[in-house]
């Protein structure tokens, strides 16, 4: 990715943090419909898991697995074994490790006979608090020299996001 840069970034609270940078994505990305270039080209924290279906790659946070279950598009088998494991897996949240959702992981693959379940975090090596963000500065140079009026009000309030965390 040309002009990417990428960095490993800590926070105090998920929540706020999930919440900001789905702020700071969103505006970003409406930016990036107007003029072709999105700044954030990735972000992905610690607790983000991928399940692979039938339809392509499904990504959540470790305890919204309830809330995806009714979205993944597998054989009942395979979401009552997976849901097992991410059962086992919320009931030991507060503990909950990088390399323990690395080895659930590992052991749901092995469960269902098959690579369907992915986790980046433990290779990119993120900890708890912790996430993966890939910044195209050229994107943001861009933008930052074509925006005015309420576009670059916009552009500012999704930069000062950014800035805190990075």
């Amino acid at each position: 990715m040309r002009g990417s840069v990428s960095k490993v970034i800590s926070f105090q609270d998920e929540e706020e943090f999930l919440r900001e940078m789905d702020d700071a994505m969103e505006a970003f990305s409406y930016l990036a419909t107007r003029y072709g270039n999105n700044p954030i080209e990735g972000v992905l924290p610690w607790d983000y898991i991928g399940i692979r279906d039938e339809e392509g790659l499904r990504i959540f946070r470790v305890g919204e697995f309830p809330y995806v279950k009714g979205l993944l598009k597998l054989d009942l088998g395979r979401i009552k074994t997976l849901e097992e494991y991410f059962d086992e897996m919320e009931s030991k949240w507060d503990e909950l490790s990088v390399e323990d959702i690395k080895h659930f992981a590992d052991m749901m693959n092995e469960a269902l006979g098959e690579e369907r379940v992915y986790y980046e975090a433990y290779d990119l090596g993120l900890d708890r608090n912790t996430a993966y963000v890939i910044v195209n500065v050229a994107n943001l140079h861009y933008l930052e020299g074509v925006l005015e009026g309420e576009d670059r009000e916009l552009f500012e309030a999704a930069v000062k996001i950014l800035l805190k965390y990075i």
